[in-house]
């Protein structure tokens, strides 16, 4: 395993690249996002990303961030994921990181360390906060909008006739190839544009109006029913 330390200014970007080996992303500080071209993933100090071998990605810090990566070689390190999965990053885990970043362990040393890293990998089992992405090219003008205004507040029938499509279409379109409901999805943008106003220790209240929500309670009902947990809990180790 090797590890890398980045550190992050607000806004910084990797742009498109894929890694030979395995990435274990992750944030000791801050909040990144990564975007594949599947799907988008907020991830505070408390997730990562398992991304692997050859999946090409994006990955962004909304604000000032730390971001420390573990590179996996895939014929060693004992994980066959073959998709990206969100895991925990417990108190255990981000020690672990640190420790095999420092360059004074030698090979007995690292290789009982990155055992123990291996076998705490574990693909998350509480719900994360997922975005994919539709692929018609109606739908996804429609999500591009949304993506850059999460708070507006226009309905598909309204997107329709600016696309250029029905709105039976794109309901469909993003049933079909997102999973989920046109309305669901938008709640998960919201969701997902909240997530680094939260991270960075900004108030609920902050997070709901950069959302669009008209209360923080609707905003932590929307996010319950969402993740199964308060955002409190969410960004709890």
């Amino acid at each position: 395993m090797v590890v890398k330390t980045f550190p992050m200014g607000a806004g910084t970007t990797f742009a498109r690249h894929a890694h030979d080996d395995h990435q274990l992303a992750w944030a000791r500080r801050g909040v990144l996002t990564v975007h594949t071209d599947a799907a988008t993933w907020v991830l505070p100090p408390t997730r990562a990303l398992w991304i692997p071998a050859g999946v090409r990605h994006v990955t962004q810090a909304s604000g000032v961030a730390t971001m420390q990566t573990v590179y996996l070689d895939p014929e060693r390190c004992g994980r066959d994921w073959t998709a990206p999965t969100p895991v925990t990053v417990g108190a255990l885990l981000a020690e672990l990181i640190a420790h095999l970043g420092a360059a004074a362990l030698d090979g007995a040393r690292r290789a009982r360390a990155e055992a123990v890293l291996i076998d705490l990998l574990e693909p998350l089992h509480v719900a994360t906060i997922e975005l994919r992405m539709p692929r018609d090219p109606r739908a996804l003008d429609v999500a591009a909008g949304l993506a850059g205004d999460p708070a507006c507040r226009r309905t598909l029938e309204q997107w329709g006739h600016e696309v250029g499509a029905s709105e039976r279409t794109l309901a469909r379109a993003f049933l079909a190839e997102t999973g989920v409901s046109f309305g669901r999805w938008r709640t998960q943008l919201r969701l997902q544009a909240a997530l680094p106003t939260l991270a960075e220790g900004g108030s609920v209240a902050s997070a709901s109006e950069r959302a669009g929500y008209e209360s923080p309670s609707a905003f932590v009902a929307a996010f319950r029913r969402e993740t199964g947990m308060t955002p409190a809990e969410y960004f709890r180790a």
